[in-house]
């Protein structure tokens, strides 16, 4: 496929792009639904500086026009194989990470239940090794497709070529070069539910069940997500807004002696993680706005704009936020959605 047959729009409004509903626009926006029209790209315009653009779920736009914009739009999802151990399913890049996680679930696939309702699309899932209630990605991650826009080659990385870490991977330290087409997850024959979180056993505790399905899991996580969370189609956010800060093991606990009641989870290396959301409510800021943003209700560690927010209104309660948190905990909070 040529590149001039890709679909292309110039001068287009990114806002309905982004979970957080920030104004920005695109000199050009190119739809890239075939890994074969994201290499015809590539071997045209391999020098041209681009932002891959997924489900826009985990972005924070300035407002300054970005140049080139890809939108990653690759469907499909099938079972590649099985073994004594695991399924081998895929997904392409743009499908929706839930539908993808429900997807599995009625083909009777356990293993991602604990991730149901994450924004986003199943290629920006290994990029920011997403997480949460009690699991990473890269706990069920296989390999992956990725295209290198420099050159046009087509690369398949393993779980050590990623170099998965909290929040983390290679991809996040060169953007603009990878363009992820495809993802593969190894999803366990041997299930076992992953309920030891405080959230799911008390969901699962008010719906008296005891011995949950993956369905059930799914179904438990989706409610309390829904709780906590705002629907980005009301209330637009990128989800959690912090990382989890990690410190040594002093400083925890002399933390803890001025807050016994501090939630900590001491890691393998020895450092302790810390609730960013618990840091942020404690320096009063749950609730609280600062002009058009402001800390969800439910949700400290989720900042929302409650209408004609701009990227640097974002930025600027981040920074408060930052401030006050060093001020009071000694502790830096790390950004987590992307800035572009």
């Amino acid at each position: 496929m040529a590149a001039e047959r890709l679909s292309e729009q110039r001068d287009a409004d990114l806002t309905a792009l982004n979970t957080f509903g920030l104004p920005a626009r695109a000199t050009r926006l190119l739809r890239l639904r075939t890994a074969d029209e994201a290499r015809a790209f590539a071997a045209a315009h391999g020098n041209e500086p681009c932002f891959v653009l997924g489900g826009g779920s985990n972005l924070v736009l300035r407002g300054e026009a970005i140049p080139c914009v890809l939108k990653v739009e690759i469907a499909g999802r099938r079972k590649l194989g099985e073994d004594d151990d695991a399924v081998l399913v895929e997904a392409g890049a743009g499908e929706n990470w839930h539908d993808f996680v429900r997807w599995t679930l009625a083909e009777g696939w356990p293993g991602l239940e604990n991730l149901s309702l994450v924004p986003g699309a199943v290629g920006a899932a290994p990029v920011q090794n997403i997480g949460a209630y009690g699991l990473e990605m890269a706990e069920r991650f296989a390999s992956l497709d990725a295209l290198d826009l420099r050159c046009g080659e087509m690369r398949t990385f393993d779980a050590a070529a990623c170099h998965f870490g909290y929040r983390e991977s290679v991809f996040k330290h060169d953007p603009g070069r990878w363009l992820v087409t495809a993802v593969r997850f190894r999803l366990p024959r041997h299930w076992r539910a992953l309920t030891a979180y405080g959230d799911i056993e008390r969901e699962l505790a008010a719906r008296n069940i005891a011995s949950p399905s993956p369905r059930q899991v799914s179904d438990a996580i989706i409610a309390i997500r829904r709780r906590k969370l705002p629907d980005p189609a009301e209330l637009g956010s990128a989800g959690s807004f912090f990382k989890n800060p990690l410190v040594d093991a002093a400083h925890c606990a002399a933390l803890r002696a001025e807050h016994p009641k501090l939630p900590h989870y001491p890691q393998a290396d020895g450092r302790v993680k810390l609730a960013a959301g618990w840091l942020i409510e404690h320096c009063g800021w749950k609730g609280r706005r600062l002009g058009p943003v402001g800390c969800h209700e439910h949700q400290a560690l989720v900042l929302v704009n409650h209408g004609g927010a701009t990227g640097a209104d974002v930025l600027r309660l981040a920074a408060r936020i930052q401030d006050d948190v060093r001020a009071r905990f000694g502790v830096a909070l790390e950004i987590e959605p992307v800035i572009a």
